[in-house]
């Protein structure tokens, strides 16, 4: 773990820990308002600083945005974007859902699953969509991470997961929560064969997900504030009938409490893949 003690510390910014320098904005351009700190922020400054507020906010990104953020450029080429969810129980409203989403993501499905290098190192890499349904874990999820998994056996590669989920997708119901043996019997096969699996985590990470693939990472991260749990604070309360403490379920209080091994913001992530990646390499 030595190697992630480079990374800052977890209460301070992203700007290196000192007050963020007041904001500079043109007149007229496009702002952003910050749920933390209640401020507008250009949306120029925002996205030159990978969708994080001065005050260390971590706003929501889109599955490729993570990509190729993280991947050497023109190096990403995606793997399965044919499979896609059905609707096997007829659920009343799904296929409305679906075509939603699928206009709102821009994605055929809550997962983009491919190949890239990062500094130079080849990896399989998947990035789960906010946009479609929350990144809920359907078939088709299950199916296209299961596939990357079994790819990155055959090609002897490590595989890196940004993971964000509301958890397993109840609109397809047994054949959703199928998916977490599934995908978990493709991370242990990975495993076997030496191989490394990085995952990361961020805001929301909880359910089915939380509790198959996400947490099965030989190192697991996750952005500053995340929420990652598997079910929700109301529901463990109602169920012991106590109080939850300050910071439950976000990412600083998982780390404290061993389910995480570090705290990584956006800044820092390519970084340390590069680092991981090199460590292990054959």
């Amino acid at each position: 773990m030595a190697l992630l003690n480079f990374l800052k510390p977890k209460n301070q910014l992203e700007e290196g820990g000192r007050t963020a320098a007041p904001v500079q904005r043109d007149e007229g351009e496009p702002e952003k308002n910050c749920p933390n700190c209640h401020k507008d922020i250009p949306l120029s400054r925002l996205w030159a600083n990978q969708l994080v507020c001065p005050c260390g906010y971590h706003f929501r990104m889109k599955a490729r945005q993570r990509i190729h953020m993280a991947a050497d450029k023109g190096t990403f080429a995606e793997l399965y974007p044919e499979i896609k969810s059905g609707d096997p129980l007829e659920f009343p409203g799904y296929q409305e859902k679906l075509d939603t989403a699928c206009a709102a993501s821009g994605e055929g499905e809550a997962v983009v699953c491919g190949t890239a290098q990062i500094g130079g190192y080849g990896c399989c890499i998947f990035a789960m969509e906010a946009y479609f349904m929350m990144g809920s874990m359907g078939s088709a999820v299950g199916e296209k991470i299961t596939l990357l998994f079994e790819y990155a056996i055959a090609h002897h590669l490590p595989v890196i997961g940004y993971i964000v989920s509301g958890g397993a997708r109840m609109q397809e119901g047994l054949l959703s929560l199928m998916q977490m043996a599934k995908t978990s019997a493709a991370v242990k096969r990975h495993s076997d064969a030496g191989l490394l699996y990085i995952a990361v985590l961020t805001n929301p990470t909880t359910g089915g997900v939380t509790a198959s693939f996400a947490m099965e990472a030989d190192i697991i991260l996750a952005e500053p504030g995340a929420t990652i749990g598997f079910a929700g604070p109301r529901v463990i309360e109602q169920t012991t009938g106590k109080s939850l403490p300050k910071g439950f379920q976000k990412a600083e209080f998982v780390q404290q409490h061993g389910f995480i091994d570090a705290i990584a913001g956006r800044r820092e992530q390519k970084k340390l893949f590069e680092q991981l990646l090199r460590m292990h390499a054959h």
